[in-house]
């Protein structure tokens, strides 16, 4: 069975000259790695928080949602993650995409031009339609929330 195709809109900014666009770095690869188009160096220091451009516009087609999320190997290797994650970009935005990048690791963390900061993924979005009512129908877990199994 073929995959679906999304044919999405892209707008290079003059920032990102000469990085490559969004792009999936396996065959298997969900998201596509998104590079930070900085002109400097930004030094995130540990609980520092900076908002990295990425030099490009996107038109996510209608029905469907652009989410940006942290790149796991950053994540662990140095705990440089999303602010927001995943962060949505709605089918209506069409501004330059930026990522809200956190250090919680021990070490600062240097961002350069061109390093792969995050990755984007275009989903389809269903349009939900309320059905309100007086009570909801029973499950075996009813109401466990939190911590409800045990460890």
């Amino acid at each position: 069975m073929g995959q679906e195709r999304v044919s999405v809109l892209i707008a290079r900014l003059p920032s990102s000259k000469g990085l490559p666009l969004p792009e999936c770095q396996t065959e298997g690869a969900a998201g596509m790695d998104v590079r930070a188009a900085v002109v400097d160096p930004v030094n995130l220091s540990p609980g520092d928080i900076a908002l990295v451009p990425c030099g490009f516009q996107i038109a996510v087609p209608e029905g469907h949602e652009a989410q940006v999320r942290p790149r796991s190997g950053l994540a662990s290797e140095c705990g440089l993650t999303l602010v927001n994650s995943p962060g949505t970009i709605d089918s209506d935005y069409r501004g330059e995409i930026k990522i809200a990048l956190i250090n919680h690791g021990r070490h600062p963390v240097l961002i350069h031009r061109g390093m792969r900061i995050a990755q984007l993924l275009v989903v389809p979005v269903p349009q939900v339609e309320w059905r309100e009512v007086q009570e909801l129908p029973p499950t075996r877990r009813a109401c466990g929330g939190f911590g409800h199994t045990g460890d």
